[in-house]
């Protein structure tokens, strides 16, 4: 085993007892979906750490008006557990979260949920072979493992606007919704047209005096082919499970078949003329439609599904401003040919910092280094899960995990049999960490860039796939099912394994290892 250790700097002669067996940090689908794993196997002395009041994540914080999923929940939701109460194909966000707050119930993870406790700062301690955490609370924890399940669409990106800070009026993110403040017969400027804003524009639009739209790019919009689960469909799942299974299936391959018509030039350009007849159909004004209409590849930017956004642009009231946004005054959005739209509050529908997971987190691995230094050329992670210098560090929803096309828990499912895999590599190995080779992270990611340099996503636009230096550091290159087979064996060649000092490994072990010393 000596040839395959990365020599450290320090021993480990003197590994400590840790707090905790493993730490999750964040309760969404990845954090609880783990915990949920843990419990199952007996695992006891974990804590999932929420710096928010309750659980939820993404769902929890995002409640803005006409907030859902935009995959259907029979298969956004643990494929372990079916729910068939669904009342709608796509659910809205109230039913999302009490999915979540069910499974919390069901699988017994009060007792390891800690709330109002976020994560300040964390350090492995090569001495004692574990994580040192700082939580928001002051209190320090240690846990031989880390697991992150914060995701990428965690931090709100709030733009660089020159003056915002000078608006007089009421200005709120959309994954910060002020519920307090009436927007009733005002005029409201929404800045940004992305998924967020496609649902909530049109519940803002027959409320508002007048609304102003300010739109960088137009996004592909298609149909939601949404219905609701009536009584009687949702009394057959409850008794023949095996109907909701079949359900779950047919939504599955149909999402997974639009991997290949998203790569597929010609597949796509069908899509797109689907699109365009979508737009002809709900907007009838030509010149509106010309400014409605993207004219980057469909697939390269996120596709959106909505049935209402169009029509809310083009009622009477709404103001689709494209001039790009030179300042924001004490009373309203200038933009660039000079103009100065008076409005009474900015709702911001600009999205995530989802190319920067960390920061102003600190997180150091070996030698101290830390991870935000590491990832200053971009974010980069091996199998979308470790990163070499970090040992028993594990991402959830980690670089290049992220979906155009399937529900991620697909892809949260798949990591956390990963990460079960190398729970079960240290115990067995005897092992006080693994870390992952800096070459075979290195290879993975060359060849993970090469794909998507030749995908859709790399064909001409400009998304928040891309970090500053242009690499797509957000999206998985193949489909859902490529990925399950890659992360269904953790493979521990790819790991150097520093061996646990055999006094300190269980009993069991120590006999099957030859006896105790």
């Amino acid at each position: 085993m000596a040839n395959q250790t990365r020599v450290v700097v320090r021993k480990v002669a003197d590994v400590a007892q840790s707090d905790l067996e493993v730490a999750i940090i964040g309760s969404g689908f990845a954090g609880l979906g783990m915990g949920i794993a843990l419990r199952q196997r007996g695992e006891t002395r974990f804590a999932i750490f929420e710096q928010a009041k309750g659980l939820g994540g993404t769902w929890r914080d995002n409640h803005y008006p006409g907030a859902g999923c935009d995959v259907p929940s029979p298969l956004y939701s643990f494929s372990f557990e079916p729910n068939p109460d669904w009342t709608r194909l796509y659910s809205g966000q109230a039913e999302i979260l009490a999915y979540l707050e069910h499974c919390a119930r069901k699988y017994e993870l009060a007792p390891h949920l800690r709330f109002g406790q976020g994560l300040a700062h964390a350090a492995f301690d090569e001495t004692r072979g574990h994580w040192v955490l700082e939580l928001t609370t002051g209190q320090t924890v240690t846990a031989r493992v880390l697991v992150s399940g914060m995701g990428g669409l965690s931090r709100p990106a709030i733009p660089a606007l020159p003056g915002l800070e000078r608006f007089e009026g009421v200005t709120f993110h959309s994954a910060q919704w002020r519920h307090d403040v009436p927007l009733e017969g005002k005029t409201v400027a929404v800045v940004g047209t992305g998924a967020s804003a496609i649902q909530f524009v049109p519940r803002l639009q027959p409320l508002v005096k007048k609304l102003v739209l300010f739109q960088r790019t137009p996004p592909w919009i298609l149909p939601k082919a949404d219905r609701a689960h009536g009584p009687l469909e949702r009394a057959l799942y409850r008794r023949v499970p095996a109907a909701q299974a079949a359900l779950r299936r047919k939504i599955f391959w149909q999402h997974e078949l639009r991997y290949f018509a998203l790569q597929n030039e010609r597949l796509s350009a069908l899509g797109a003329r689907l699109a365009r007849a979508h737009l002809r159909r709900q907007v009838k004004d030509p010149a509106l439609r010309a400014r409605l209409t993207p004219d980057y590849r469909l697939g390269c930017k996120r596709v959106l599904l909505s049935n209402d956004y169009f029509p809310a642009v083009a009622s009477p009231n709404v103001e689709l401003v494209t001039q790009g946004i030179d300042s924001v005054t004490g009373t309203g959005v200038r933009t660039r040919d000079g103009q100065e739209h008076a409005v009474d509050a900015i709702v911001l529908g600009t999205g995530f910092r989802a190319t920067d997971l960390f920061t102003p987190l600190t997180l150091r691995g070996l030698g101290g280094v830390d991870l935000n230094d590491a990832w200053r050329g971009g974010l980069e992670a091996y199998r979308g899960t470790t990163v070499a210098g970090f040992p028993n560090l594990f991402f959830l929803v980690g670089p290049n995990t992220g979906l155009g096309h399937n529900s991620m828990i697909l892809m949260i499912e798949a990591q956390i049999r990963y990460v079960l895999g190398a729970l079960d590599a240290l115990r067995e190995g005897q092992l006080a960490w693994l870390d992952v080779k800096p070459a075979a992270q290195a290879t993975y990611n060359a060849q993970l860039q090469a794909r998507l340099g030749g995908s859709v996503w790399a064909s001409g636009c400009s998304s928040w796939y891309h970090d500053a230096q242009g690499r797509n550091t957000t999206l998985w290159p193949g489909t859902t099912l490529e990925f399950s087979r890659l992360l269904a064996r953790f493979d521990v060649e790819a790991y150097a394994r520093q061996p646990r000092p055999l006094e300190l490994v269980p009993a069991p072990l120590r006999q099957a290892a030859g006896g105790a010393r």
